[in-house]
């Protein structure tokens, strides 16, 4: 595997990250805790709503990152000059 395959993989795994946690978003600030009455794992809701942010963001920078990287073909071999 080469790094843009490597990067590619990343790339489709933060995409379909986003779409889950955007989806997991509530418009009324429920968030998380709309999903089957409250989450287990944070001790409240606006700690759960807080992390979903923060999870959020980190994917959407990876993200934005890897397609710039990606789309501006800086990983692909350069032809000899000449």
């Amino acid at each position: 595997m080469t790094v843009i395959n490597v990067l590619e993989a990343i790339w489709a795994f933060s995409a379909l990250g986003l779409i889950v946690l955007v989806l997991l978003h509530s418009p009324k600030g429920d968030g998380i805790g709309a999903i089957g009455g409250q989450a287990q794992l944070f001790s409240s809701t606006k700690s759960a709503e807080t992390t979903l942010n923060r999870v959020t963001w980190a994917l959407t920078i990876i993200f934005m990152g890897i397609t710039v990287v990606l789309s501006a073909n800086w990983l692909a071999p350069r032809p000899p000059i000449g």
